[in-house]
């Protein structure tokens, strides 16, 4: 075991196993897993979301699993301070943690920091909140598009957090959210290595579809029937929650949600390889090998 303070984060593409290689790595480090997942730490969204089981997380401690309410506010700078206050608490007791996640710009954060952003006006952020609720997202995305083309062009055009983020400082400063990106990274005080799962694009994709179809047998329906009430929630405009939303409301067949939801889901498995391919420090293994513990031996 490496006596440097070390994080391990395991990343990729959704249903490429980072929950499950990241539960045999704690168990072996006998230490404790940081979610970097912005849908898993939501109390109510559980199937959809791919989360741990209860088991799973009764052996292996996780942290940012089951941490906010859906009727909570989320975003990257929440993350990266209570990730980081996580990670010096379980350093106290290890000198191991394992950080598992697809969500680029969390782990970003993680790793890097992130740009402090101006204060928002309170009434301008509900304003935007309840036209975006009563509106949806297209209507968001016009606005976005609209009022900052230079973000537009950038950012994840389908993530409504991001989006409604950047329109709340545009209408709150006058200033696009790019003014206030000065990409000035922060030196972590331990060492981070960053390992990545792929698998060819034909295999990773019957994965998606599979664990689509075992999250329908497992009650994928009946999760989001209990939180249709709040389907207007940003957490909510996501995927497998929204198609089946669309289902409830009339707009699909429950087959054409389910084919949706797999379909969707592969196009955002894309954008995240896109995301992590570009970072040059991940150190990639094919998901469909063995993965020997020793192998993060040879990553010192």
């Amino acid at each position: 075991m490496p006596h440097q303070k070390t994080a391990y984060i395991i990343l990729g593409p959704t249903a490429s196993g980072k929950s499950a290689l990241a539960l045999k790595w704690a168990d072996y480090f006998k230490t404790s897993i940081i979610s970097a997942d912005s849908r898993q730490c939501f109390r109510e969204m559980n199937i959809g979301v791919a989360k741990p089981s209860a088991g799973e997380l009764a052996k292996v401690p996780h942290f940012f699993i089951n941490h906010l309410s859906i009727t909570e506010e989320v975003n990257v700078r929440l993350f990266e301070e209570l990730a980081i206050a996580f990670a010096q608490k379980i350093f106290q007791q290890n000198d191991v943690i394992i950080i598992a996640g697809g969500t680029g710009l969390y782990i970003q954060a993680f790793c890097e920091g992130i740009d402090t952003m101006p204060d928002v006006d309170s009434a301008i952020r509900e304003r935007l909140r309840n036209e975006f609720s009563e509106k949806g997202l297209y209507w968001l995305q016009q606005e976005v598009q609209k009022k900052d083309e230079a973000f537009w062009q950038r950012t994840d055009q389908k993530n409504p957090h991001r989006l409604l983020r950047a329109l709340e400082i545009r209408e709150s400063t006058g200033k696009s959210i790019l003014d206030f990106q000065q990409n000035q990274l922060i030196q972590r005080n331990f060492r981070i290595i960053k390992i990545g799962l792929e698998y060819p694009r034909e295999i990773l994709y019957e994965r998606i579809d599979k664990r689509v179809d075992e999250m329908v047998r497992n009650g994928l329906l009946h999760e989001v029937e209990s939180l249709y009430p709040f389907r207007r929630n940003s957490a909510l405009q996501t995927v497998g929650y929204k198609e089946l939303f669309a289902f409830m409301d009339g707009l699909y067949s429950f087959e054409e949600a389910i084919s949706k939801i797999k379909q969707h889901t592969r196009n955002y498995a894309k954008r995240q390889i896109t995301w992590f391919k570009k970072d040059k420090e991940i150190f990639w293994l094919k998901g469909n090998e063995p993965i020997a513990i020793q192998t993060l031996e040879n990553l010192k």
